[in-house]
């Protein structure tokens, strides 16, 4: 245990304190020391001095208040102390000046004590605001709306006294759709905010365009592999360049089509919630994380699903996904979320965040965020057969017809490119993929 583990909860329970009671309050203590003392002195036997107990008054004032109230308690004190030797004729006797001029340093210790805490953490206040204002610039709030769909989020650090680490979220919207991209770099908390700085700031710059959902997610792929190679080159830690990535599932909503495109970057699957049931939105040909794509030439391809009017769609990292409990089973998300269907976006990431925290029975390991997207009003268009997955313009997928589109696609596993299995670099194979067992496959 180091001693900041030590300290920073004392300073907590400290500053709680000072919040919570009144000013005056607190000097009840130390000035019915001050008073009391004296008076218990005149009355009790020659032998029986409290005097030195005039310590205690300063002290406690040091804990509670400022320096100046500290000073101020501090001569009290002393004047005290002179009071009560008085009182007994033995002012000038040896014990009673050594009294004196102990009391009279410590309290003037305690007074630079108060003084330097009040500087630090009115110090520690501004750093606060200064990383909190930093932290809100690298990861926005989320919309309460985006088009034709509400939205909610929730974002859990695993860092105390965080509000941005590994995962991260954003939201945009072109003319006619709106676009949404969750994800989670390689490591967690506050060293890696610069690789997520990276990835949302290549997703504003690029989201709002009208360019098809593959070229955006290509576009991102460049920025970030771009980005991770110059912040590892400028801070001296390029040795590690190829072994950081971001899993992202980036999802986009039009405005007047009952569908939402989704492409993965080696991202758990988003869920949908509808009548009851959490079915998990595999597409079939899942692209490698971003950041990793020079490793293949594969094109990105996206997968269509059916998004009607009061759908909801769970995005989610593997910080909820992989939780586990005292026994080291993972959280059953797509159980749970599947009983909670009837509640609105708001209402719904409260509830798993609850339900999250009180299945792991203790504080969370790693970054967690979650979005839920309900689409509130009908499309115009007739709504796309639901039971198709429609992925345009890749005629080289082993289930295209002649015509381009893939049809009937159940659940084909993690795949990349035609036929080659790939493995989840942030889910390994067995337990830590669990979350691919209990959803269904979408229909």
């Amino acid at each position: 245990m180091t001693t900041a583990s030590i300290t920073t909860p004392l300073g907590r329970i400290l500053r709680s304190w000072r919040r919570s009671a009144p000013g005056p309050l607190w000097l009840v203590v130390p000035l019915t020391l001050i008073i009391a003392i004296p008076v218990a002195d005149y009355f009790l036997p020659p032998d029986i001095h409290l005097a030195h107990l005039l310590i205690v008054a300063p002290a406690v004032t040091s804990v509670v208040s400022g320096p100046r109230l500290t000073a101020l308690i501090g001569g009290l004190a002393v004047a005290s102390l002179v009071v009560a030797g008085t009182e007994r004729g033995v002012l000038t006797t040896e014990s009673v000046l050594v009294e004196f001029g102990s009391l009279a340093v410590l309290s003037v210790l305690l007074v630079i004590f108060a003084l330097l805490r009040d500087r630090l953490w009115l110090e520690l206040r501004r750093v606060r605001s200064v990383s909190d204002a930093t932290q809100r610039v690298v990861l926005r709030p989320l919309p309460e709306r985006a088009g034709p769909v509400s939205i909610a989020s929730e974002y859990r650090s695993a860092e105390a006294d965080t509000r941005i680490g590994g995962d991260l979220y954003a939201v945009a919207r072109a003319s006619d759709s709106t676009r949404l991209v969750i994800g989670d770099v390689r490591g967690k908390g506050l060293a890696s905010i610069s690789d997520t700085a990276i990835m949302l700031g290549a997703f504003r710059a690029a989201a709002h365009r009208q360019s098809p959902l593959p070229e955006l997610v290509a576009y991102l792929e460049g920025a970030v592999r771009w980005g991770l190679a110059e912040f590892s080159e400028s801070s001296g830690s390029e040795a590690d360049v190829g072994e950081r990535f971001v899993t992202a599932v980036v999802v986009d909503i039009p405005d007047d089509q009952p569908v939402v495109h989704v492409i993965s970057c080696g991202h758990p699957p988003p869920l949908l919630l509808r009548d009851a049931t959490a079915t998990a939105l595999t597409v079939p040909c899942p692209a490698l994380p971003l950041g990793l794509g020079g490793l293949s030439d594969d094109t990105y391809v996206q997968a269509t699903f059916p998004f009607a009017c009061g759908d909801r769609l769970l995005l989610y990292t593997d910080g909820v996904s992989e939780t586990r409990d005292v026994q080291g089973t993972f959280y059953p998300l797509a159980e749970r979320a599947a009983a909670w269907t009837d509640q609105e976006p708001g209402p719904l990431v409260q509830t798993i965040t609850a339900d999250l925290k009180a299945f792991a029975a203790g504080p969370l390991n790693d970054d967690m965020a979650m979005i839920v997207v309900q689409r509130d009003k009908t499309p115009d268009s007739p709504s796309t057969p639901s039971s198709q997955h429609i992925v345009p313009h890749d005629r080289h997928h082993p289930d295209a017809s002649a015509d381009g589109v893939v049809r009937g696609i159940g659940d084909h596993g993690p795949t990349h490119g035609p036929g080659r299995p790939h493995a989840h670099p942030s889910h390994p194979a067995g337990a830590g993929n669990n979350w691919r067992q209990t959803p269904k496959t979408a229909e």
